[in-house]
């Protein structure tokens, strides 16, 4: 039977007293109840193996971090500061920057620690969704080209998270599905 772990999000966030905090930037305080919690801010900002081992030292042997992708990576957009869409992401599923900027500084900062790299696929401009089966293969090709989290992260797995529904629609959620245990097989991570 595999362990669950109860989080939150929002590090960063002040929450109800108890609830894992980011007191300082950098300083967590992790609830004894839970034992993981996400670092949302690694999606606005990639995070250095420093800034990782930071977290990771300030937590129990047991607790796991559950981390976000920059959208560096994961958004089709350059945003404005209101959200919007201003531009194509040229570093859009890159996965050279993937494993610079996201995967390498966790595994070296965070090390067992790692609960769940997340990829997070912000909302897609129409144009995009309009070729979505290219999209999950272009998905399917990062996803498939990441090291390996296990030694290092022997309870670690990468996650996709998509914000278009378009993604689980009959016609496209086979393609997803196969996508994913392509990824699986290819990386010999656990993807989900």
């Amino acid at each position: 039977m595999a362990l669950s772990r109860l989080g939150r999000a929002g590090v960063g966030r002040r929450l109800r007293r108890g609830d894992a905090v980011e007191a300082r930037p950098g300083r967590l305080r992790p609830a004894p109840a839970l034992r993981s919690v996400s670092l949302d801010r690694a999606f606005y900002r990639p995070l250095t193996a420093t800034q990782y081992a930071g977290y990771a030292a300030q937590v129990p042997a047991h607790f796991r971090f559950v981390v976000k992708a920059p959208a560096l990576v994961c958004d089709a957009q350059v945003r404005a500061e209101d959200g919007r869409g201003r531009a194509p992401n040229p570093a859009f599923l890159s996965t050279e920057l993937a494993i610079r900027q996201f995967v390498q500084p966790a595994l070296e900062g965070l090390g067992d620690k790692i609960g769940a790299l997340v990829f997070q696929i912000s909302p897609l401009p129409r144009h995009m969704l309009a070729r979505l089966p290219e999209l999950i293969d272009r998905i399917g090709a990062l996803l498939s080209a990441l090291p390996r989290l296990q030694p290092a992260a022997p309870g670690g797995v990468i996650a996709l998270e998509v914000r278009d529904a378009a993604f689980l629609a009959p016609e496209h959620a086979p393609h997803l599905a196969r996508t994913l245990r392509a990824a699986r097989a290819a990386s010999g991570n656990r993807v989900t």
